[in-house]
């Protein structure tokens, strides 16, 4: 009986050293993120791994020149777009990509493919690339361990998607037509009941439009709420646009006004520069 309590309790042991070992959390050598970009009228995301330097060579050892390279580390990273954009002038429908490059010393090669479940380029094929493209790479100053995908420069219609690690950074151009959309969208927005007119002045004015017209609006908008300091002030910027400084002098004294009458510091600020601008 002693013998068989023995083993049973051996038994026991080795079964809670299995559990423990099955339930043993490890980090991961190369971490994953997930990044979401609004861009345009859309969302760019990317996901992947990032593998750190650890004092080998890049370009010999983890991302070697001239070899299709995963773009990171463990899956392939896989890009997606909800909008149509444009890559360093080349267009690319919405959808999902595995985003795979070939490092150089003098250009790296982007590549967009079709098939975005896979591990690593170990089942690359050539035949399954959507797009190819080559872009210049700049050498850093600073050195960045881990490896990181980027956005920059992000404006309504580009921005900047980044691959650096190690000294080298890697940019590419994105580009999307938004003013089509946007123009076709106010046009549209007009013909119903309640109208944009403070968001459509607003765009007129920041993207060249009619000036005339984006007065008319903002005074519509005005018109409907008189007594808030951001109507007077966007008001006022079109007004001095329009090369009216009286007019966006008087705007603008009412829109301090009204702004200091809800203690809003923004406000009075932004209408005092109007102000400042006017010559008055």
């Amino acid at each position: 009986m002693k013998k068989i309590s023995i083993l049973f309790t051996a038994a026991l042991i080795g079964i809670f050293s299995l559990n423990a070992n099955a339930q043993l959390r490890m980090p991961q050598s190369s971490s994953s993120q997930t990044l979401i970009q609004e861009f345009g009228l859309g969302k760019v995301t990317v996901k992947y791994s990032r593998p750190n330097v650890k004092g080998r060579s890049i370009s010999a050892d983890l991302a070697p020149n001239g070899e299709v390279w995963r773009t990171g580390a463990n899956d392939a990273t896989v890009i997606s777009f909800t909008e149509a954009v444009t890559l360093e002038e080349n267009p690319v429908a919405p959808g999902d990509y595995a985003l795979f490059t070939i490092p150089g010393k003098d250009e790296w090669t982007i590549i967009l493919n079709k098939e975005t479940k896979q591990w690593g380029s170990y089942s690359y094929k050539q035949s399954e690339d959507v797009l190819r493209f080559k872009v210049k790479p700049v050498k850093q100053n600073d050195k960045t361990e881990t490896f990181t995908i980027g956005f920059s420069d992000v404006l309504p219609s580009s921005a900047k998607l980044n691959l650096i690690w190690d000294q080298v950074r890697v940019s590419v151009k994105m580009t999307t037509d938004v003013d089509t959309k946007v123009m076709a969208g106010i046009d549209e927005a007009m013909k119903g009941e309640k109208k944009p007119y403070y968001q459509a002045a607003v765009y007129y004015y920041e993207n060249g439009k009619d000036l005339k017209k984006a007065l008319e609006w903002i005074s519509a908008a005005e018109s409907a709420d008189p007594k808030a300091p951001w109507l007077k002030y966007q008001k006022g910027r079109i007004q001095l646009k329009l090369g009216d400084k009286s007019g966006a002098a008087q705007t603008a004294k009412a829109g301090l006004e009204a702004a200091k009458a809800m203690n809003n510091a923004e406000y009075i600020r932004l209408n005092g520069k109007i102000l400042a601008e006017a010559g008055k």
